[in-house]
C-alpha cells in the first residue's frame, strides 16, 4: 500500500469515527442535561430532609418520560439516546461489582445467609406467578420480580438488558417500584409496635423488603443505630444475589417467548459462553472477585460506585425520553397491582424468616 493510500485510509478512518462521535453526542448531550437536572434534584432533596425520598435514578426517568411528553427527539438525538440506554448501563453494571465483597456473606451466618437467599427465590417466583397471573408479559413479569426481591431499580437496570426487555417495560417496572419504594420508607416503622419487632427484628425486615440501600438507611435510622446497622448489613447480602440472579436469566432468556419489540428470544443450538452470559455480567462478577481478593483497594471503590451512579442515571434519563406515556398509562393498572401483591408477599416470607429462625 502506498504511502498516498495508506494517508487516504487514515483519513477515511478518521472521518468514520468523527462522524459516529457526533452522531452519539447530541443524544448523550440530551441524557446528560436531564441526568444533571435529577442530581440536582436529590441534592436538594438530601439538604432539605437529610436523605432521597425520590431518588436521581427515577427523577432522571420521570423527567425523560415527561420530555418525550411534550417533545419527540429527531433522528439527530437518537443513536445517543440508544447508545446512553444500552453500553452505558452496561458499563454502569459491571462497575457497580467492585462495590460488593464477598466478606458480607461471611460475617452474616449461616443460617439468616441462607435465609435471605431462600427469600430472594421466593420473592422472585412468587412475584414471577402473580404477573402471570395478572396478565404482564414475561419480561415485565421478570423485570418487576427482581425489582421486588433484589434492590428494587438497580435489579431492574441489571437484568433488562439480559432479557432484551422494552424501554417501556423497564420504564413502567421502575415507576411503580419507586412510588412503593417510598411507601415502605414511610410506611415500614408501623411494623415496630404492630408486630412487636426489635431493633434487630426490624433490621432484618427492613433489610429484605426495602427496595435501595438509602431507603434501607431512611426507614432504620428513626428506629434505632441496631436497625441501621443490621439492616444494612442484610441489605447488602442481598445485593449480591444479583449476580447470580442476572446470569441465572441470562440462561433462561433465549427461551422466554416471543415479544413484539423485543430482540430474539428463540434459543440456539449450544450457544457460546458470550451468548449466554453477556460481557457486562462477566465484568460485574470479575471485579467483584477482585474486590473480595482485596485487589480493587478501598480508595478506589467509592469512586468507580459513584461513576456507576451517574452512568446509571444517565442511562434512565434514555430510557424515559424512549417511553411513549400512553403505553405506559395502559399497563399502569395491572402493573401497580402486581407490585403492590409481590411486595406483601415479600413482608410476609420475611416476617416468617424472623419467627422460623428465632431472631431475637
Amino acid at each position: 500500500m502506498s504511502p498516498r493510500t495508506s494517508s487516504r485510509t487514515g483519513e477515511t478512518g478518521a472521518a468514520v469515527r468523527d462522524a459516529a462521535s457526533a452522531s452519539v453526542l447530541p443524544g448523550i448531550g440530551l441524557c446528560a442535561a436531564i441526568t444533571a437536572v435529577a442530581m440536582a434534584a436529590q441534592a436538594f432533596e438530601e439538604r432539605v430532609a437529610g436523605h432521597p425520598y425520590v431518588e436521581a435514578l427515577v427523577l432522571a426517568i420521570l423527567i425523560g418520560i415527561a420530555v418525550r411528553t411534550v417533545w419527540t427527539p429527531d433522528a439527530r438525538f437518537r443513536t445517543g439516546i440508544a447508545f446512553s440506554a444500552k453500553q452505558l448501563l452496561e458499563v454502569a453494571v459491571v462497575l457497580l461489582g467492585a462495590s460488593l465483597s464477598l466478606g458480607a456473606i461471611l460475617a452474616s451466618g449461616p443460617a439468616l445467609l441462607a435465609g435471605i437467599v431462600g427469600t430472594v427465590v421466593i420473592g422472585i417466583a412468587a412475584s414471577i406467578g402473580i404477573c402471570r397471573v395478572l396478565g404482564l408479559p414475561s419480561r415485565m413479569a421478570i423485570l418487576v420480580a427482581c425489582g421486588n426481591a433484589i434492590c428494587g431499580n438497580s435489579a431492574i437496570a441489571a437484568v433488562a438488558p439480559v432479557i432484551g426487555a422494552q424501554p417501556k417495560d423497564i420504564a413502567a417496572a421502575i415507576a411503580f417500584t419507586a412510588v412503593l419504594g417510598v411507601l415502605m420508607v414511610l410506611g415500614l416503622p408501623l411494623f415496630v409496635p404492630l408486630a412487636g419487632l426489635s431493633d434487630n427484628q426490624y433490621g432484618v425486615l427492613a433489610g429484605l423488603t426495602v427496595y435501595a440501600v438509602p431507603q434501607v438507611l431512611a426507614a432504620t435510622v428513626p428506629v434505632s443505630l441496631l436497625s441501621t446497622q443490621v439492616g444494612t448489613l442484610v441489605k447488602l447480602v442481598r445485593v449480591l444475589m444479583l449476580g447470580p440472579v442476572v446470569v441465572a436469566f441470562s440462561l433462561i432468556a433465549p427461551r422466554l417467548p416471543r415479544e413484539p419489540g423485543t430482540e430474539g428470544a428463540g434459543a440456539k443450538a449450544r450457544p457460546g459462553l458470550t451468548k449466554l452470559v453477556p460481557w457486562f455480567i462477566l465484568g460485574f462478577l470479575a471485579l467483584a472477585t477482585a474486590r473480595s481478593l482485596g485487589l480493587i483497594p478501598d480508595t478506589a471503590v467509592k469512586p468507580l460506585t459513584q461513576l456507576a451512579g451517574v452512568l446509571t442515571v444517565l442511562s434512565m434519563a434514555a430510557l424515559g425520553l424512549g417511553v411513549d406515556v400512553r403505553v405506559l398509562a395502559r399497563v399502569g393498572g395491572r402493573v401497580t397491582l402486581a407490585v403492590t401483591a409481590s411486595l406483601a408477599v415479600l413482608v410476609a416470607v420475611s416476617l416468617g424468616l424472623i419467627r422460623g429462625l428465632g431472631i431475637g
